[in-house]
C-alpha cells in the first residue's frame, strides 16, 4: 500500500508543474561548427577554431535557449511572451581556453505582448523589420558565410522595441518597431566614456519614443516569396554625438575643471564628432523557396550616412550592397551558393566581393549537418586588409 501512495505522490509531483506550463514552451538551437581560416591584414590568422572562435569571421552560430507561451483573455485576446538567452557552445569571445564560467549568458528576443485578430503587439528586445524582411532568404544564416559578416548586409536586434505586425492578408504582412532611446544624465567626469546608446553607453539627448524605426512589407504564398524594408537610426544613437552633448554640457558647467574644458573644446571644434547624420537603410528581397526542389533569392540594401557619418573627404559616406543566392534540394540533401557584392561611393574604402558553396544533408526536420567553404576579397588599394576565406564543418540541432 505504501508503495501505491509513494507512486501517486511520484505522478502528482511530476504532473502538477506539467499543467501549470501547459501553455509554454521550451525550445532552443545547438549549432556546432569546426572551422579553417586563412585570414589577411591586421588580424592575420591561419589556422583551426570551434564556432569560429574570438578571431574568426562571418557570424556566431547563435545557440540559444528559451521559453515562450501565451495565456487565453478570452474574446481571442493571447497575453504572449518570451525569454530567450544566447547560449556559447564555444569560446567565441576571448582567448581563454578554459574559462567557461565566465563566457556567460546573453539575450535575444525577450518580450511581452498581446496578440488577436487586430494582430501582434510586443514590448522588449527584438529584431528589427528589417532584419526579418529577408531572413527566410538566407540560405547560410549563422554560419562562417552569412550574409551579414560576407557582404555587409546590417541586421540589428534592439534592446528597446516597440513592435507592432499585422495579420496576414492573403499573404501580405506589415511590420512597425520603433526604438526608445535610453537618456542619461552626463557628469563632467564622464566625457571620456562618453558614447551612444548603439554602442552600449549613454546619450541624455537620446530620449525620444523613436530614436530609431523600422519598417516592412512582406509576402509570403508557397514559394513565392518577397520583403522590403526601410530604417533609420537617429544620429543621437551615435557616439560622436554622444560625445558632442556631453563636451557642450562641460562647457555650459561653471564648474567644469581646466583639463575637461580643454577636452570638450576639442571635441566641439572637430567635425567627425559634430557632423553627424541619421543612418538610413532600405532593404529589398525577392526570392522562390523550394519549386520543385529550387532555391533562389536576390536581396538589395541601400545604406546612407553609414554609422552616422554623412561624408568622408568630399564623397558621400554611402554603399549599395546585393548578393545572390541558389539552392537545389534533393532527397535529405541540398547544394547551395552564393555571391555578393558590396560597392562604396568612397574610393579609399574600396568595395567587398564574396561567394560561397555550400552542402547541407538533413537527419530529420531538426539535425542537419553541413559542409560550406567561402571567401571574401576586399578591394583595399593594394593591400590585403580585410580579405579572408575559410572552410567549416558544423552540425545544427533544434528542439
Amino acid at each position: 500500500m505504501n508503495k501505491k501512495l509513494l507512486s501517486l505522490a511520484v505522478a502528482a509531483a511530476i504532473t502538477a508543474p506539467a499543467a501549470a506550463l501547459a501553455d509554454a514552451t521550451l525550445y532552443g538551437k545547438a549549432h556546432v561548427s569546426i572551422d579553417w581560416f586563412d585570414i589577411k591584414g591586421e588580424d592575420e590568422y591561419k589556422g583551426w577554431a570551434v564556432n569560429r572562435g574570438k578571431i574568426g569571421k562571418g557570424n556566431p552560430r547563435a545557440n540559444r535557449l528559451g521559453v515562450k507561451g501565451s495565456e487565453d483573455l478570452g474574446t481571442g485576446l493571447k497575453a504572449i511572451y518570451q525569454v530567450e538567452f544566447g547560449i556559447p557552445l564555444a569560446n567565441e569571445r576571448d582567448y581563454d581556453i578554459n574559462n567557461g564560467e565566465q563566457s556567460g549568458l546573453t539575450m535575444r528576443n525577450t518580450y511581452v505582448g498581446l496578440k488577436g485578430d487586430f494582430g501582434t503587439f510586443l514590448v522588449g528586445r527584438h529584431d528589427t523589420p528589417l532584419k526579418i524582411s529577408t531572413s527566410k532568404l538566407e540560405m547560410f544564416n549563422d554560419t562562417m558565410a552569412d550574409y551579414e559578416g560576407t557582404v555587409g548586409f546590417d541586421d540589428i536586434r534592439a534592446d528597446n522595441t516597440i513592435a507592432y505586425v499585422t495579420p496576414s492578408f492573403g499573404g501580405f504582412q506589415f511590420a512597425a518597431a520603433t526604438i526608445p532611446g535610453a537618456a542619461s544624465t552626463f557628469a563632467a567626469a564622464t566625457i571620456p566614456g562618453a558614447a551612444s546608446t548603439r554602442d552600449g553607453f549613454k546619450n541624455r539627448k537620446a530620449d525620444s519614443l523613436a530614436e530609431g524605426y523600422s519598417l516592412a512589407a512582406t509576402y509570403g504564398n508557397g514559394p513565392w516569396y518577397f520583403g522590403a524594408a526601410y530604417e533609420v537610426l537617429t544620429d543621437q544613437l551615435s557616439t560622436a554625438k554622444a560625445a558632442a552633448n556631453a563636451a557642450r554640457d562641460v562647457l555650459a558647467d561653471p564648474d567644469s575643471t581646466a583639463g575637461y574644458i580643454e577636452l570638450a573644446k576639442a571635441i566641439i571644434q572637430n567635425p567627425n564628432f559634430t557632423s553627424t547624420s541619421d543612418y538610413k537603410k532600405w532593404r529589398v528581397g525577392l526570392g522562390i523557396r523550394d519549386l520543385n526542389g529550387f532555391y533562389l533569392s536576390a536581396i538589395y540594401e541601400n545604406q546612407k550616412s553609414i554609422d552616422f557619418v554623412e561624408k568622408i573627404g568630399d564623397k558621400d559616406n554611402d554603399a549599395d550592397l546585393w548578393q545572390g543566392q541558389i539552392g537545389y534540394a534533393f532527397g535529405n540533401n541540398m547544394i547551395k551558393g552564393m555571391y555578393g557584392k558590396k560597392i562604396r561611393d568612397i574610393n579609399e574604402v574600396g568595395d567587398v566581393k564574396s561567394w560561397a558553396v555550400g552542402f547541407d544533408h538533413n537527419f530529420s526536420k531538426r539535425t542537419k549537418a553541413y559542409a560550406l567553404y567561402t571567401k571574401v576579397d576586399a578591394d583595399t588599394k593594394g593591400t590585403d586588409e580585410g580579405d579572408w576565406k575559410g572552410f567549416s564543418l558544423g552540425m545544427i540541432h533544434n528542439f
